[in-house]
């Protein structure tokens, strides 16, 4: 998945960056929004992150001259503000979610992905001779049959899917099926893999020692 980075904080700008690329991201990470704007005619995003206070113009003003554009890239900000009238604002600019400074790199992981979840759920996708419902998380065969899958391992075809063809990290899968207190078990994703592979052979790969690939 690919993400714009705008802000202006140099040290900051380039600690998200490698937070991120570690991750499994790709950035373009600039430093003003003019370089942001001239970046998102030349690329298609996944997702925004704008600082709100910038030189020249703020992230708002940013956000509202690409979505009069037409840009939907779903978009977080990233602000030092946190008073009412500036969060509403930025939702009315287009914005889909915020977090305050100094920023948690694991909440603003975590919103990461619950808002590009929330871009796919009303999604139908197609996956060779199958389709994924993911609204309500069930299979289907090209004759519309209901495949058996565990529920983790839905879950795992899910975070899959996320990862848009690229490496999904063992430990991030991990830590997205089970709980603190479920504690992780290799077996077990090896099942929900092995499920997962009668379906997908040849599109799931074991990247070993580091994760799981699913080719779309």
């Amino acid at each position: 998945m690919k993400i714009l980075l705008l802000e202006d904080d140099k040290l900051f700008n380039e600690t998200l960056e490698d937070f991120l690329e570690e991750e499994g991201f790709t950035l373009d990470c600039v430093l003003d929004p003019y370089s942001a704007l001239d970046l998102s005619y030349e690329n298609k995003y996944d997702l925004y992150l704008f600082d709100v206070n910038l030189p020249y113009e703020n992230g708002f003003e940013l956000l509202k001259k690409l979505r009069t554009a037409g840009d939907l890239t779903p978009t977080i900000f990233i602000t030092s503000r946190d008073d009412k009238d500036s969060l509403k604002e930025g939702f009315t600019q287009g914005g889909d979610d915020y977090i305050t400074k100094p920023v948690d790199l694991d909440e603003l992981l975590l919103r990461i992905f619950a808002l590009l979840r929330r871009q796919t759920r009303t999604q139908c996708v197609s996956l060779g001779d199958f389709s994924f419902d993911i609204l309500h998380k069930k299979l289907y065969d090209k004759d519309k049959n209901v495949m058996e899958l565990r529920q983790k391992a839905v879950d795992l075809l899910l975070i899959l899917l996320e990862g848009q063809g690229s490496v999904v990290p063992l430990e991030q899968i991990k830590e997205r099926l089970w709980s603190s207190a479920e504690g992780t078990s290799d077996g077990a994703l090896r099942v929900y893999i092995t499920q997962l592979k009668k379906y997908f052979p040849t599109q799931i790969q074991n990247i070993r020692s580091v994760g799981y690939q699913l080719k779309i």
